[in-house]
């Protein structure tokens, strides 16, 4: 529910309460379960955990500094507390490999069947030669998504599974790729490709003649199903001095630099969780700007390190960057390979998406995060060499 918005994709559902109510049967559980409560204490050990419980202390104590209090509370009560118990419970739950493959298959279904509701439900064509806002989501946030999905549903196509679950997987891939093409993402265009490399080149666990069919089934729907306006969006990409993200004072260019500016200036505490478009209509020199007549654009900051390192501050960017390496190196020595490898590449999806969006408190990042951390946390501790005489 949290990363898939099954239940705003189909409003009797969401009539129900799903999130509220799977959240606390979730809870329950795992405070009856017998040694439930010793999962959580586990996941205490890990250094992203730490770091995760770290930004959530962060976060409430920016709000009564934040340049708008009030959101960065909201934030706070409204998302980022539920977020880390999210996180708790994904990482604290699993009672083995075997559950988080299927936690890692629910991940790729909701992405999957998100994508076949824009499918149906959605159109481009004539003005509209891209997708624009959906569900929760954006275009720009739902080609990440997708991307981060992508290993999952190979993982599960190519994998030794059940035959039920190969073929849904091979659907799901056909639909997650035919609306990553209408959602026109050039920042989901370059994650789809750093996550293809790196499944191409390490993703060992699937032999290279399957690896290889598979990226060149996916190349030909990309190219079977893209108009001429995607490839002319995606060229934009080399062509930078025509790009207002490079040109324009709100482009992407600029926001960074008044980013990585906001740090400077609050180093500590950051301007407040949830408080980077505040600063951007309220803070010179854009606010100069709208005195002249020209207006001044609340803006994100789309980039999710800039996101942080802003509303933050030093400490909170330091701690966010390192839950991300310390997931990547849990990885390294989690078992089984396949879904170790599948779970990075999807991670490497996310974190290049992440580049061009404010995912500083965002499901996907944080849910992915704590299925690396579980995954280590089931997986039995490297056998140290033998001593040598």
């Amino acid at each position: 529910m949290a990363v898939g918005r099954t239940h705003q994709l189909f409003p009797l559902i969401g009539l129900l309460h799903p999130a509220l109510l799977s959240g606390a049967l979730a809870v329950g559980l795992l405070l009856w379960t017998k040694g439930g409560l010793r999962g959580m204490r586990q996941s205490l050990r890990f250094r992203s955990t730490k770091c995760v419980l770290f930004l959530l202390l962060w976060v409430a104590l920016s709000v009564p500094g934040a340049l708008w209090p009030g959101g960065a509370l909201v934030l706070l009560l409204d998302v980022f507390l539920k977020l880390v118990l999210l996180y708790l419970l994904v990482v604290g739950a699993p009672r083995g490999v075997r559950d988080i493959e299927r936690l890692a298959f629910v991940y790729f279904a909701g992405a999957a069947v998100y994508a076949a509701v824009v499918l149906l439900r959605f159109r481009t064509g004539g003005s509209a030669d891209r997708l624009g806002v959906l569900y929760y989501y954006d275009a720009n946030d739902f080609a990440t998504l997708a991307v981060s999905a992508l290993p999952f549903g190979i993982y599960f196509a190519l994998g030794r599974q059940p035959w039920w679950r190969r073929l849904a997987s091979l659907g799901g891939l056909g639909a997650l790729v035919v609306a990553f093409v209408w959602a026109g993402s050039r920042g989901g265009f370059i994650a789809i490709l750093i996550a293809g490399v790196y499944i191409l080149f390490r993703f060992t666990a699937i032999s290279a003649p399957r690896r290889f069919l598979g990226a060149a089934a996916l190349a030909i729907v990309i190219m079977g199903t893209a108009s001429d306006t995607f490839w002319e969006r995606m060229r934009t990409i080399t062509s930078p001095g025509k790009d207002y993200n490079v040109t324009g004072e709100t482009g992407r260019l600029q926001i960074w630099k008044r980013g990585m500016g906001y740090m400077l200036r609050h180093p500590l505490l950051g301007l407040g969780a949830n408080n980077f478009g505040t600063a951007e209509g309220t803070l010179p020199p854009l606010v100069d700007e709208a005195s002249r007549g020209h207006g001044a654009k609340w803006g994100v900051a789309h980039n999710t390190i800039v996101q942080i390192g802003a509303e933050l501050g030093v400490p909170g960017l330091i701690a966010f960057v390192v839950m991300i390496v310390s997931a990547f190196a849990g990885l390294r020595h989690a078992a089984p390979t396949a879904l170790a490898q599948a779970l990075t590449a999807s991670l490497v999806g996310c974190l290049a998406g992440a580049m061009f969006l404010s995912f500083g408190y965002t499901e996907m990042m944080y849910v992915l995060v704590a299925l690396a951390v579980a995954l280590r946390r089931v997986s039995p501790s490297p056998t140290p060499p033998p001593l040598r005489a």
